[in-house]
């Protein structure tokens, strides 16, 4: 099945362009006069650089593939905003910083993996629609009998566990995450979110 997927979605991105430095002002200069576009592609922007920010601290080597055996610290995590984002988990301002701008400096110059992380939330509601959308076709499809619907829930779980992954970083790659090739690194200070918890704030600005 994830092989399946893979070449899925190997084919999907064969049909997508290449990230352009320009995509996103060109955008703006043709249809601009949407309510709320720009602050779309800034979020989008902003979510690929928090990832990138997260594998740089995670100690990410400089390369387009992770290692084999290498895993990310599952202690960072980050929450993305038009203005910038918060980074939370503990770490040095310093290595933030240092961190902030070598992710923004690698992710624009080709290593636009780092604009998908497997920790996102969009994977999470990737997973929850899929199993979702799943059950409700196999409930329509199935008899009433609660032996198999219960089966055919089972079955949509694990499908969806199958699938999700895969679709996830899709939808990351392509719909909620844009290369920064429109941000600059403002200031990174320490601060409190709106709920109180501690964390680093990356603020951002939009360049064209």
């Amino acid at each position: 099945m994830t092989a399946h997927v893979s070449e899925l979605d190997q084919f999907l991105s064969s049909l997508l362009p290449t990230p352009q430095a320009s995509q996103d002002t060109e955008l703006l200069q043709q249809i601009g006069f949407i309510p709320g576009l720009r602050e779309t592609l800034m979020v989008r922007q902003v979510h690929a650089l928090e990832h990138a920010t997260v594998w740089i601290l995670s100690g990410l080597p400089d390369r387009r593939i992770a290692p084999p055996d290498w895993t990310d610290n599952s202690g960072l995590g980050g929450l993305s905003t038009e203005e910038g984002f918060y980074l939370y988990g503990q770490a040095d301002t310093v290595e933030v910083k240092r961190s902030v701008n070598q992710a923004l400096e690698r992710i624009t110059h080709g290593e636009w993996n780092l604009a998908v992380h497997p920790r996102c939330g969009t994977n999470l509601s990737v997973g929850m629609l899929l199993t979702a959308s799943i059950a409700l076709g196999i409930h329509l499809l199935l008899p009433r009998n609660p032996i198999e619907q219960l089966l055919g829930l089972g079955v949509a779980a694990t499908t969806a566990s199958q699938i999700a992954p895969e679709l996830g970083r899709f939808v990351q790659q392509y719909v909620t995450t844009a290369i920064p090739f429109n941000l600059r690194v403002r200031e990174v200070s320490v601060v409190q979110d709106g709920w109180g918890r501690p964390a680093h704030f990356v603020r951002t600005e939009w360049i064209d």
